[in-house]
């Protein structure tokens, strides 16, 4: 039992910190589970992270998304940037495609690649405002960028901001967008999740609790310090370590 509250807490860290910043979940939680050889990460686990990390996004946003459920126009264009992500992650997870990208090699050169695209986007020039440039055609862009993140190491939250970063969004506005396009996101992988489990039996026990606890906590804290790091400095930190993370398991897959 003590084990198995050992690896919640772990793969709760993991969810609640890499949700929201450009590194990949997905990626990190396969890759712990799989180092560690993790038992714990069945089905109603993941979407129990995923909850408590939904949860935290609509609690730190709670007044933001009340402005935006009475901003007809921005509400649309949040549903119109996240048709693209569902509308294919529903594809990929029916059709079994997802699972040929659920390996280290893939994981190892998405991190590299889109570590090189986070770089080369974090330099455009500033020209745009959040509050008065978001319209349909960048939102389409967005959430066609936003597609990628159903491969594993590339980062939902890291490929959001790198499209909002090369049409000329400022890094603070580029999360933002980000954080409210997660919502949709894992709300519908949450949905998806749980309609797979709707024929099984679960119980909802102290570990579900926990880690749901866990998740929202790590995932709020990361909300709010993230915000305030991409207002006082670039994305060189999440890229270098998306470097040396590649190299590393560039050397496990080829070494």
């Amino acid at each position: 039992m003590f084990a198995n509250f050992i690896e919640v807490f772990l793969l709760s860290v993991v969810q609640g910190v890499s949700e929201f910043i450009p590194v990949s979940s997905s990626a990190h939680l396969f890759l712990i589970s799989e180092i560690y050889q993790f038992k714990s990460q069945a089905l109603m686990l993941d979407i129990s992270l995923h909850l408590g990390s939904l949860l935290a996004i609509i609690f730190y946003f709670h007044k933001d998304l009340s402005n935006i459920l009475n901003d007809k126009k921005l509400f649309l264009l949040i549903v119109l940037g996240s048709l693209p992500l569902i509308v294919c992650g529903f594809v990929v997870l029916k059709t079994g495609i997802i699972n040929n990208f659920r390996n280290i090699e893939v994981i190892a050169w998405m991190t590299f690649i889109f570590a090189i695209l986070i770089y080369v986007a974090d330099k455009v020039e500033v020209k745009k405002k959040l509050e008065n440039n978001i319209n349909i055609k960048s939102i389409i862009i967005i959430g066609l960028f936003q597609v990628l993140a159903l491969i594993p190491g590339v980062s939902r939250s890291g490929i959001v901001i790198t499209a909002g970063r090369f049409i000329k969004f400022d890094r603070y506005d580029a999360t933002k967008i980000s954080f409210y396009l997660s919502i949709p996101a894992i709300a519908g992988a949450s949905f998806l999740g749980l309609k797979s489990i709707t024929y099984e039996n679960f119980d909802f026990n102290i570990m579900i609790l926990f880690s749901i606890l866990l998740s929202f906590l790590f995932s709020f804290l990361t909300i709010k310090y993230f915000l305030i790091f991409v207002k006082k400095f670039s994305l060189n930190l999440f890229i270098i370590y998306r470097i040396i993370l590649s190299f590393v398991l560039f050397y496990i897959v080829y070494a």
